[in-house]
């Protein structure tokens, strides 16, 4: 049986860094709940699927960073950086071929043998402004 950490590690390195398709549909559930923050919520590893093949459109040569994990029992919480090349339209903004880096945090709960939920909060507005849209801050 996998441990959380494990499960973890797997999910970016085959899946958000590779794209693993076959890897996703192995260890996230199929009742999975994902929440991203780059698009609606997602169910199951076909409905995570699909939000992943719009990152790995969107953002060529994708990079996750996990830079802490900690976790507790089934649950786990992931200080994140990624990054990639932007190679398509994202936020109406065409492609810059230029690399966009950003931080998260992502909350995951597993079921002993596959991930079950996660919810993903990244830092959009650093991303537009990368992507060179102006960022309002919400209580200006």
């Amino acid at each position: 049986m996998p441990t959380p950490e494990q499960l973890i590690h797997r999910f970016y390195r085959e899946i958000w860094d590779h794209a693993d398709e076959d890897v996703a549909r192995e260890i996230l559930s199929p009742h999975l709940r994902f929440r991203g923050s780059l698009g609606p919520e997602k169910t199951g590893a076909e409905g995570f699927i699909e939000y992943l093949r719009a990152i790995h459109t969107a953002f060529g040569n994708f990079e996750s960073i996990i830079e802490t994990l900690l976790v507790s029992g089934q649950s786990a919480a992931a200080k994140m950086r990624f990054g990639g090349i932007q190679q398509a339209e994202i936020f109406g903004v065409p492609a810059t071929h230029t690399r966009i880096e950003w931080s998260a945090a992502a909350f995951f709960e597993t079921d002993g043998t596959q991930i079950t939920s996660l919810w993903l909060i990244g830092d959009v507005d650093h991303v537009k402004t990368q992507l060179g849209r102006e960022a309002k801050a919400a209580f200006d």
